[in-house]
């Protein structure tokens, strides 16, 4: 059900580029806009891994003299062992955060990723509950489907700021007849569009991070332990989110590293924890499998 779902919602987002691309240029702009959002996916599905490691000062743990370093590897490897899956890249970020993130394009190519804090907070089951999420996003291929939706969501953005321009230098005022942009067409591009892309996203984002929970509670056995170190990382990240976060790689960690409160939280690419710890809760008690 939550692959027709996001097969649905990737559709939707790629209709509402091909027609942000028509408002703007008629039949050629729509032809545009998907050439250039599948140059975009291109670059995002062979380089993306190496872009927000770097982005994030991340590490190989075989190159960190440090015994947490060892301590994340060897957890990471008996996740994988349990998962079937094979052993992706073992990364520390420098930052005293309490986050995690996988990446890659398919589980041959993976990483994952632990800041240096969450090393210290969670004890051995938390962090396996952690790396669990991590590898279960990889054994989805979450990885591939997030970077495939931020390139169109950044398009449609993208052709939402073509359109504001197009508004102010007169575009509006051409015919539709000869396959140019009217002016509710690109009042549409520039108002409707990018809140429209933004909510699909959400909604995908959030649908894979319930997966993922529910992915690592059956690899691990232990969904409490997962629960438990869910409600460590939201209590800390609240306080000290990560300063080199981004929103445009927000959607990859395991809790948002973003300071967010009031409006800001219902657009969050996170799902409410409370509702992420209740669900773990019921799969402890059998309540859902």
């Amino acid at each position: 059900m939550n692959i027709l779902k996001t097969t649905i919602l990737l559709a939707a987002l790629t209709g509402i580029l091909v027609a942000a691309g028509q408002a703007l240029g008629g039949r050629q702009g729509a032809m545009l806009a998907l050439v250039f959002a599948a140059i975009l996916n291109f670059g995002s599905y062979w380089f993306s891994d190496r872009i927000v490691l770097a982005m994030y000062r991340a590490t190989n743990v075989d190159d960190v003299p440090d015994p947490q370093a060892r301590r994340l590897k060897g957890i990471v490897e008996g996740v994988a062992m349990k998962a079937g899956l094979p052993i992706p890249k073992v990364y520390l970020i420098p930052d005293a955060a309490l986050n995690a993130f996988a990446t890659g394009r398919d589980p041959a190519h993976a990483a994952v990723a632990a800041t240096a804090g969450i090393l210290q907070a969670l004890n051995d089951q938390e962090l396996e509950g952690v790396m669990a999420h991590e590898m279960s996003h990889v054994r989805h291929r979450d990885i591939l489907t997030g970077s495939i939706v931020a390139t169109i969501a950044g398009a449609i953005s993208m052709l939402a700021n073509m359109a504001q321009f197009a508004m102010i230098f007169g575009g509006g005022r051409r015919d539709d007849d000869r396959g140019g942009s009217s002016g509710l067409g690109l009042l549409v591009t520039m108002i409707v569009a990018p809140i429209a892309a933004t909510l699909i996203q959400l909604a995908i984002s959030r649908g894979r991070e319930f997966a993922a929970d529910a992915g690592a509670a059956r690899i691990t056995h232990q969904p409490l332990a997962l629960a438990s170190a869910l409600e460590k990382l939201e209590a800390y990240s609240t306080r000290r989110p990560m300063a080199a976060a981004t929103p445009a790689t927000a959607h990859l960690f395991i809790v948002s590293p973003l300071r967010g409160s009031g409006v800001a939280k219902l657009f969050s690419t996170h799902p409410p924890m409370a509702d992420r710890i209740a669900r773990l809760q019921a799969m402890a008690t059998g309540a859902i499998g």
